[in-house]
């Protein structure tokens, strides 16, 4: 059985600027198709607009609230949202809120900074 706990699972950056921590993937545990992490935002921070070409992606809001820009369209979301990303589709997140907007997303095939383009300029 594999278990691993938020606290102990250690925050990097991904290439779109968001510090994640990965739950469950093929580089820590026996699931090979997929990934879950936790992705965080400060006030005030955004991704940097990116695209998977392979990667299928769900993001579930559990903290905060933020604004989300797919392709062509904005949408508002918060806490308790789940957001459907299909592959090829530009995507970029903003938190909106007075706290940290938090979520997990799933991945499949799990994440991969080779799969991440980036289509804007900008820090990491």
């Amino acid at each position: 059985m594999e278990v691993i706990n938020l606290d102990d699972a250690a925050p990097f950056i991904t290439l779109d600027g968001s510090e994640i921590r990965e739950l469950l993937a093929h580089r820590n545990s026996a699931i090979r198709n997929q990934s879950l992490a936790e992705a965080r935002l400060p006030v005030g921070g955004a991704t940097r607009e990116h695209y998977h070409k392979q990667t299928e992606e769900i993001y579930f809001i559990t903290h905060g609230t933020g604004r989300i820009r797919i392709e062509d369209e904005m949408r508002e979301v918060a806490a308790g949202d789940a957001i459907a990303i299909r592959p090829g589709l530009k995507h970029k997140l903003w938190n909106t809120g007075c706290g940290p907007l938090r979520l997990l997303f799933c991945c499949v095939p799990a994440y991969e900074d080779s799969d991440t383009f980036l289509t804007e300029e900008g820090p990491v």
